[in-house]
């Protein structure tokens, strides 16, 4: 299974619905919180090229936000990426 992170923030609702989305996956995934670690943030923008969270990786594949996420289970695409070694 390929490694998931997801770069967070506590009180994002968009945050929440993306963990939602894995934890009905039943998947591990590693949440960098980037309000308790701000220098976090920077290396997600740096990382993604975005500002804004959630920001997630499924392996070396950067998947984007929760709306990326939720394309992917929409499109039937999501299991397959988190299946897949990488």
């Amino acid at each position: 299974m390929s490694e998931i992170v997801m770069y967070s923030s506590d009180y994002c609702p968009y945050c929440m619905r993306a963990r939602r989305v894995l934890d009905a996956k039943e998947v591990r995934y590693k949440v960098i919180d980037v309000d308790r670690e701000p220098g976090q943030r920077a290396e997600m923008r740096k990382l993604s090229g975005r500002t804004s969270v959630p920001q997630i990786w499924i392996g070396e594949r950067h998947v984007g936000g929760f709306d990326d996420l939720w394309a992917l289970e929409s499109r039937g695409e999501l299991d397959q990426l988190l299946t897949t070694d990488s």
